[in-house]
């Protein structure tokens, strides 16, 4: 029911595109109809640089997520099981999380021009705090009676970050992932869209410069069209992850 909802929510989307340029509510050359974006985008799936343009985007926005990934965990879990390191990288942590990563791009540029490693170096910062901060939030919800439980039995650091800190952050851990997935390629668009490294941002630059609005307005559809097969993909990898746990096991599939 959701789905066909969202459905014909996107079709009302398309109508409206459709309808506004003929009733001189918004200039055509701004906002082109609906038909001439589908020609448009049906020109571009067509053209190899296209491809090439999105295959550059998913690289950097597979590794950077990858980096982000690995980095935000194992830092989670260092940082939430030795004692009195979390208090004394608080005020470290809520000091550069807030910091913007377009705020970075010129030391990007500076230090690897329009190179994969400006885009990767924005992906990773931005994507790189939802990871951690779930992960802080996961080590934090671990029941001490369990832990203490475990200490008793003679398990060691490892063992216990198995069997008992993990099943807990996982939860934790999947919905940074998701978020981090989501913010890694807004800033991967961002990173090509601003610094002209190769992907869909530049592609889209290009468009806009050359006047090729359509072309433009595909591109935009296309790197959202994009974003919504990553959430599905993300929530579908949580979920199969998490079989196991109330909050899936609970789920009504309606």
């Amino acid at each position: 029911m959701k789905a066909v909802l969202g459905l014909l929510g996107l079709a009302g989307l398309l109508v409206l595109v459709e309808v506004l340029p003929y009733l001189g509510l918004v200039p055509a050359d701004f906002l082109p109809p609906t038909h001439r974006i589908a020609s448009a985008l049906a020109g571009e799936v067509g053209d190899s640089g296209f491809w090439q343009a999105l295959w550059d985007t998913l690289v950097a926005w597979a590794i950077g997520l990858a980096i982000a990934v690995v980095a935000g965990v194992v830092a989670g879990i260092v940082i939430g099981t030795v004692p009195g390191l979390r208090a004394v990288t608080a005020s470290t942590i809520e000091f550069l999380r807030p910091i913007p990563s377009v705020a970075l791009i010129p030391l990007a540029v500076l230090m690897y021009g329009t190179e994969l490693q400006s885009t990767l170096l924005l992906v990773v910062y931005a994507s790189f705090w939802q990871v951690l901060i779930q992960v802080l939030y996961g080590v934090q919800d671990v029941d001490p009676v369990a832990d203490e439980t475990a200490r008793s039995y003679g398990l060691g650091l490892w063992a216990r970050i198995r069997y008992v800190l993990w099943p807990t952050a996982l939860p934790y851990v999947m919905t940074g992932v998701r978020l981090a997935a989501a913010v890694a390629l807004v800033l991967a668009i961002t990173a090509e869209l601003v610094i002209g490294a190769p992907g869909l941002g530049s592609r889209i630059a290009v468009a806009q410069a050359s006047n090729a609005i359509p072309d433009m307005y595909a591109l935009v559809a296309v790197t959202g069209l994009l974003g919504v097969a990553i959430n599905l993909g993300a929530r579908r990898v949580e979920r199969w992850l998490l079989r196991w746990h109330q909050s899936v096991r609970g789920e009504v599939v309606v």
